[in-house]
């Protein structure tokens, strides 16, 4: 079963489990404020994703009210208690197959080729 993970009030995350619903996915769906995920699970996204940088939305609130010496941590471990501490920071939404494979973001075109509808 595929996993999306995002926040309830995120507009993108609600296209995409529109999309999944329309095109019949079976999802579960996982608010990350309300069930972190752990320092493990977050050091691999950031792994499938192309390092922490590309994990991080940038142009977020939430990142752009951050102090700026939280904005350069140096570490995985610092990487992992400031997403711990501020999940929403986190692109969105992820999507988890059962193979374990992360992908980060919604569009139409995406989603048809990551669940092979319309080939």
């Amino acid at each position: 079963m595929t996993t999306l993970f995002g926040l309830k009030n995120c507009d993108t995350c609600k296209k995409a489990t529109k999309w999944l619903d329309r095109f019949g996915v079976t999802y579960s769906f996982v608010d990350y404020r309300d069930d972190k995920r752990t320092p493990e699970t977050l050091l691999e996204w950031s792994k499938q994703a192309g390092g922490w940088d590309a994990l991080i939305n940038k142009s977020s609130t939430t990142w752009r009210q951050l102090p700026e010496n939280r904005k350069t941590p140096g570490s995985d471990a610092e990487w992992k208690l400031l997403l711990r501490e501020y999940p929403q920071l986190i692109r969105r939404p992820v999507v988890v197959t059962d193979d374990g494979t992360m992908t980060q973001g919604f569009s139409d075109n995406g989603f048809k080729q990551r669940f092979g509808i319309g080939k």
